[in-house]
């Protein structure tokens, strides 16, 4: 069922920040590689971010702790969980290793459903630090740190932990919950995953559908051939346009005609829709190509 979100709700919505979390996935692929992203193939299991009451507070925040560094494939790191009050969720020590010393908020000390996903942000935090990825702005640094948890496969929890109602609200990191939903989905359709069985919170999930709802877009934009009606006539106009003028972008587009560096004729250049690379084609009609980033092999119709 589909609840309608409230129009005073505190919770920020929709894509403000999707061109950051785009560079982000691009910055992962390039730092990473594309068989680096692949090990990530797994995401953080349910079971791991389960704990309840019975459970030892220290005990099993380090073992909650010790998964998730296991699911960011940082074997070689330990964190160490502590409490105390504070604004924040948690807040991560960044130093050398091999200890990185959290600390979360003293609410979960009994509120521990959500602790996993406070770790997932710190964790990924410390993944970035040792790989020496990071962007300049503090707040796109942030992004980035969520959209690599949530893109290596730990960060839908931070999606998980929003929920909303008529009287109180929580949501978790830097994305909007569309947002999440979008990286998500990116995430999905590269491992063949379905992650909406893991939405414990229905607002998770409804954020999640509509995140990807964007993420499918992306995969049937001109000049792919998966493109619809609408956006090939639109891309064929461009295409007339750029071949009697100065090429460039077609207006509200992710696609850029330029002219050949060799005098070949023209080129279109559109981002990948798994990496966000910008991929450069010749446009000479239906033709194969592959992304130099993430090797995906891409029909066109240029």
């Amino acid at each position: 069922m589909t609840h309608d979100r409230r129009p005073d709700s505190p919770v920020e919505h929709g894509f403000p920040h999707l061109p950051v979390v785009r560079a982000s996935i691009a910055a992962l692929f390039r730092r990473l590689s594309a068989d680096g992203i692949r090990a990530y193939a797994t995401s953080f299991s349910p079971a791991d971010a389960a704990f309840d009451a019975s459970e030892d507070l220290y005990l099993g925040s380090q073992r909650v702790a010790s998964a998730m560094v296991r699911a960011l494939r940082l074997p070689d790191a330990r964190v160490v969980v502590g409490f105390r009050p504070m604004r924040d969720a948690a807040t991560v020590e960044l130093a050398a290793g091999p200890a990185y010393f959290v600390e979360v908020n003293d609410r979960f000390r009994t509120h521990r459903r959500d602790l996993a996903a406070a770790l997932s942000h710190e964790v990924a935090h410390v993944l970035l630090h040792r790989l020496g990825l990071r962007f300049a702005d503090t707040a796109e640094n942030e992004i980035l740190t969520d959209t690599a948890a949530a893109y290596l496969g730990a960060g839908w929890l931070l999606l998980d932990a929003y929920r909303e109602d008529a009287l109180t609200w929580q949501r978790f990191g830097y994305l909007t919950p569309e947002e999440f939903g979008f990286v998500l989905a990116k995430r999905a359709a590269l491992f063949g995953e379905d992650p909406s069985s893991w939405f414990t919170s229905p607002q998770a999930y409804e954020a999640y559908v509509r995140g990807r709802a964007v993420a499918e877009r992306d995969r049937r934009r001109a000049p792919l051939c998966a493109a619809g009606p609408v956006s090939r006539l639109r891309y064929a106009r461009d295409r007339r346009a750029a071949g009697t003028s100065t090429p460039s972008a077609g207006t509200g587009t992710a696609y850029r005609f330029e002219g050949a560096e060799d005098g070949g004729g023209l080129r279109v250049s559109f981002p990948c829709p798994v990496c966000e690379q910008r991929v450069r084609v010749p446009v000479r009609g239906r033709l194969r190509a592959r992304c130099g980033l993430c090797r995906t092999v891409l029909d066109c119709d240029t």
